[in-house]
């Protein structure tokens, strides 16, 4: 199975468990696998026979920037879900960084893979 990815997405979002945390903005970083059969795009030259890379990071901040979200584990779930939704993958595998979050770490964060049945 092909791979579309997108690397080192960066989007600003209200996330945490805190108070303190529900009051600012914040920077993620997102990063995403989607399997797909790349096969007919590649014959036709069609952006409408493959995923759309923009159309996917628009995805993602819209749903990271829509409200305050407490766990990256929700939040990666809900895009998990309406990216396999959205765009027909057979797979997704994402990644959700927060860079900062703990005191002497670069980034904490979450990775999921989730796929059809």
């Amino acid at each position: 199975m092909d791979q579309i990815y997108l690397r080192d997405l960066e989007v600003e979002a209200v996330i945490g468990v805190y108070a303190w945390e529900q009051r600012i903005r914040r920077r993620l970083r997102f990063d995403v696998e989607m399997g797909a059969d790349t096969l007919v795009a590649a014959r036709s030259g069609d952006i409408a026979d493959t995923v759309d890379y923009e159309a996917v990071a628009e995805c993602i901040r819209a749903i990271a920037g829509r409200e305050p979200h407490v766990l990256l584990e929700s939040l990666a779930e809900e895009i998990a879900q309406t990216l396999l939704d959205r765009f027909g993958s057979r797979s997704i595998r994402l990644t959700v960084g927060k860079p900062g979050a703990v005191p002497g770490a670069r980034e904490v964060g979450i990775r999921i893979e989730r796929g059809r049945s």
